[in-house]
């Protein structure tokens, strides 16, 4: 797919979303969160790309809802939908989903829906989806002890693009890779032409680095496992509880996680955690070891006589010595026990091994001293080795986490993504069991074969709506009373004040947009054609003035005009609510009339609500059909009315139902007298 080919994509949008690692994968998916990764892509604008790519891959021209009325309804029942979904990411991916004439876009999201109807929305899922957020790279991952060096610029450019973590130095020679050396813990040399050199420090030529970037930088793998640890293990309980095939081992994911800290850190290694542990509690250990040996030293001397001869006190003087010589020939015995003791703490409460214990021995003197004292560059050197041994243990560690879980990677990502869309399944459901919807029926009656089926069901073309209930009225949906209406052509739609003509109208235009979307649909079966556009128009306010009056009449004459729509389809699905209102009653009927004769014989279906059909049969050069919501009559000053449209039936008004009702009973005749005016 050409990036720039879609609809609102310019250079800069192609150019960022050519970023992706595909991006032509996520356009079709529709994956918002994917989209949204983009640098100054937000998730409204990626759902806004997402759905103009899906237009493009179908040839949808767009346009389905051809009114403000239409589209506002659309909205409505996004609303509906996207206040279903748990997660951010499947508000948003909801947006994806729109009405279309074209029949591709239709079917597939049909098929999507097939699937999310049979899924059973459950308490742990939903706790579990809760948790679950797009995977992020986090783009603040450093790494200061190594540097990669290379002579060349082009190769200086890709190892900046490909490994922006690490430092990328231009060298000349082997002089160069060793003053780098000096700065750095590691220098990675990207030319071949460095091999066999022999540099002081820690220089690796790998002419391959910029292929293996988790091997060069762990801390990648390992900063994205951090980061996205909690979404991961939501999705596994997602994938545990709804009973999904995960694409990966969850057992093992987990315990890879439980290897990598919130900060990337490698955790749960006893040898790591032995080395961080003594490096620590070095200075500690040191001190608290020499006390060990000047207590026992202490009490030895306290403990023991020393007789010191005239003459040998007096040769020892004579030769300058002090108290350490007394020490060594006393009591030297008792020095060697002490710095045994001092050296075996040390060890010990270290859990040093045997190498670095011979090292540690060195940390006191074996020549004698009182008080006894640590030898500082033998602590320096025991420190040094713990510090290299760290580092070494922590790099293989890192390096062997991070290729572990780089080969999760893309079963990670699938495993979030997999959580996300089930949420956006979840939603459907959800709306379908809460609105007791089903799958509407599609009928081509372009197709010979469709043809006869209509005509042995007895549906012709337009729509056929049983048991539908609208989910946008202000009661509470189990209170809403079904509605059956069905219209092959056009129909005026007659009936009482307040008797639910509107309602009718809108969910009629509801069950249009949610077939249209793929969707079920709130009613107990629907038939329809598939229409190309949508045009609701809303009962205006008030006589229009004459600007507004002669714009609404350039609408119709356009809306007369016909002409091939979506996918090749000229049908179109007209719903009028009292057009009457614009101007005046004997105007509007002759209006009214006059654009019904227009229609007739185009490929519309409509629907036009008014309290002039009488009028408007009239002035028609045609048998207008004439449907009515009737009302049954008044009980406690209320309308009993029936919902459901009669066919082919002219109602009555209230004021007609309120003489109707005074005139039971009356015996002066006045109340008959203005019946027979109706």
């Amino acid at each position: 797919m050409e990036l720039e080919a879609i609809p609102g994509v310019g250079s800069k949008t192609a150019a960022a979303l050519a970023e992706l690692d595909d991006p032509e994968a996520a356009l079709e998916s529709g994956d918002v969160a994917e989209l949204a990764s983009v640098t100054g892509i937000t998730e409204g604008r990626a759902a806004s790309i997402a759905r103009a790519a899906v237009r493009e891959r179908h040839d949808d021209p767009g346009g389905f809802l051809a009114t403000d009325r239409a589209d506002e309804l659309y909205r409505d029942v996004l609303s509906l939908l996207k206040d279903r979904t748990v997660t951010s990411y499947g508000e948003k991916r909801v947006e994806t989903l729109y009405p279309s004439g074209v029949a591709s876009r239709i079917e597939e999201v049909r098929e999507f829906t097939a699937t999310a109807i049979e899924r059973e929305p459950d308490e742990e899922v939903l706790a579990a989806l809760a948790d679950v957020t797009p995977l992020a790279d986090p783009r603040d991952v450093t790494v200061r002890d190594r540097c990669l060096a290379t002579t060349d610029a082009e190769r200086y450019s890709a190892a900046q693009r490909e490994i922006p973590e690490l430092s990328v130095e231009v060298v000349e020679d082997a002089r160069d890779l060793a003053d780098l050396a000096r700065g750095y813990s590691t220098v990675v040399a990207l030319d071949e032409a460095f091999a066999g050199v022999s540099v002081e420090g820690d220089v690796r030529v790998e002419p391959d680095a910029l292929e293996r970037p988790a091997d060069v930088v762990p801390e990648r793998s390992l900063a994205f496992f951090a980061a996205n640890r909690e979404s991961l293990r939501a999705a596994a309980r997602v994938h545990r509880a709804a009973g999904i095939d995960p694409p990966l081992d969850l057992d093992a994911l987990d315990s890879a996680l439980e290897r990598v800290d919130s900060d990337g850190t490698v955790v749960g290694d006893d040898e790591l955690d032995r080395l961080t542990r003594a490096i620590d509690d070095l200075d500690a250990a040191v001190s608290t070891a020499e006390s060990v040996a000047n207590d026992h030293l202490r009490d030895a001397i306290e403990e023991q006589d020393v007789t010191v001869e005239g003459s040998d006190l007096l040769s020892l003087v004579e030769q300058g010595a002090g108290v350490d010589s007394l020490l060594s020939r006393e009591l030297s015995d008792e020095y060697a026990a002490a710095i045994a003791e001092a050296r075996d703490h040390l060890a010990e409460s270290l859990d040093l091994d045997s190498g670095e214990r011979e090292v540690a021995r060195r940390a006191f003197p074996e020549e004698p001293t009182f008080p006894v004292e640590r030898d500082e560059d033998a602590i320096s050197r025991l420190r040094e080795d713990l510090v290299a041994a760290k580092d070494r243990r922590a790099a293989r560690r890192k390096r062997e986490l991070a290729a572990d879980l780089a080969d999760r990677r893309d079963a990670a990502e699938e495993l979030v993504r997999t959580a996300l869309e089930l949420d956006v399944e979840l939603a459907v459901a959800q709306f379908a069991a809460d609105f007791d919807c089903t799958m509407p029926e599609f009928v081509d009656v372009s197709d010979s074969e469709t043809e006869s089926e209509a005509r042995r069901t007895e549906f012709r073309a337009g729509f056929e709506i049983e048991g539908g209930r609208s989910p946008l009225l202000d009661v509470a949906f189990e209170d809403v009373e079904p509605v059956e209406y069905g219209v092959s052509g056009v129909a005026l739609l007659s009936g009482v004040n307040s008797g639910g003509k509107t309602s009718t109208l809108d969910l009629v235009a509801v069950v249009t947009i949610l077939a249209h979307m793929g969707l079920p649909v709130p009613a107990e079966r629907v038939r329809l054609e598939r229409f190309g556009e949508l045009h609701y128009h809303e009962k205006t306010q008030g006589t229009l003035d004459a600007g507004a009056f002669e714009t609404t009449l350039r609408e119709f004459a356009g809306l007369t005009n016909g002409g091939e729509q979506t996918d090749g389809s000229g049908d179109r699905l007209v719903l009028v609510d009292e057009l009457e209102s614009i101007t005046e009653p004997g105007a509007s009927a002759k209006i009214i009339a006059g654009i019904l004769e227009e229609l007739r014989g185009e490929d519309v279906t409509g629907v036009f609500v008014s309290h002039l059909a009488s009028e408007i049969r009239e002035v028609a050069d045609y048998e207008v059909a004439v449907d009515g919501i009737e009302a049954e009559g008044l009980a406690d000053g209320e309308l009993v009315v029936n919902r459901s449209p009669v066919k082919d039936h002219l109602a009555r008004s209230t004021p007609e139902l309120i003489v109707e009702k005074l005139s039971e009973g009356d015996e002066s005749g006045f109340y008959d007298r203005l019946l027979e005016k109706f």
